[in-house]
């Protein structure tokens, strides 16, 4: 029986681990639907996408090497994990390195989506404050859940946790300084290869998203409690368990008198 309980907690480990990737996966997909509708308003895209969306412009123009917005992203998740190794030194805990992992998938996503929402064009103003709010909502929504996951974080968070462990600033102000960095890194780059600043990248978009979507994560995360039942719900997995467990009491028993 002992061999049961041991393999019933083994295999309940190894699907938790599994649905709660799968339910991380989900919350991907769905942040990078918000980030791609950010970047298809044209009045500026969410913070984490402004550096690929201006490098991935420059490739365009020949400016810069042709990569795609979402392999843009993974590079700069890349250039993340490593500062944080950088900041962190022997504090930085080798499990992070998962980082990379969830920066590609990010990427990859972030590229079919931008591939999904290509038929979508805004030209003017209403439809461009309509996809930009509605890409927010998304965006705050994946990443409720994706803070519900309980995994590996983002590397846009994870640089964000190294300079408040390094610093001890807390971790609100060092998310609004790591912000800012990035956004004037974009304006900085739109300028060297345009010689101006890309409002399409880095505008009133942009600042409503960093005001908006941490007010929208604050506002829906109350609402969540039904995906964290969502995260650990086992559909016929409890019934499966204690019906091996039965059957390999049943056969050990029958062993036992097999010996006699």
């Amino acid at each position: 029986m002992n061999i049961a309980i041991k393999y019933v907690n083994r295999k309940d480990k190894i699907i938790s681990f599994f649905w709660q990737h799968v339910l991380l996966l989900v919350s991907l997909f769905i942040m990078t639907l918000g980030v791609a509708l950010c970047v298809r308003s044209n009045i500026g895209s969410s913070v984490i996408s402004t550096i690929p969306f201006v490098m991935t412009l420059a490739g365009e123009t020949g400016k810069a090497p042709a990569y795609t917005i979402g392999e843009y992203t993974y590079m700069m998740n890349f250039l993340l994990v490593g500062l944080q190794i950088l900041i962190l030194r022997r504090k930085f805990h080798y499990v992070q390195l998962f980082q990379l992992v969830i920066g590609f998938v990010f990427g990859f996503l972030l590229d079919v989506n931008m591939w999904i929402t290509s038929a979508l064009t805004c030209d003017s103003l209403l439809p461009q404050v309509v996809v930009q709010l509605a890409g927010c909502c998304i965006l705050a929504i994946g990443i409720s859940f994706e803070i519900r996951c309980g995994s590996i974080t983002m590397p846009g968070e994870g640089i964000t946790v190294a300079v408040s462990k390094a610093t001890g600033m807390p971790f609100a102000k060092a998310k609004i300084r790591v912000d800012v960095t990035l956004v004037v890194i974009a304006v900085l780059l739109g300028c060297l290869f345009f010689g101006k600043w890309l409002w399409n990248v880095v505008g009133i978009g942009t600042l409503i998203a960093m005001v908006f979507v941490g007010a929208a994560v604050k506002f829906i995360d109350p609402h969540m409690e039904w995906f964290s039942r969502l995260l650990y719900y086992r559909p016929g997995f409890r019934r499966y368990i204690y019906g091996l467990a039965r059957s390999l009491k049943y056969l050990r028993k029958r062993s036992d008198k097999t010996k006699y």
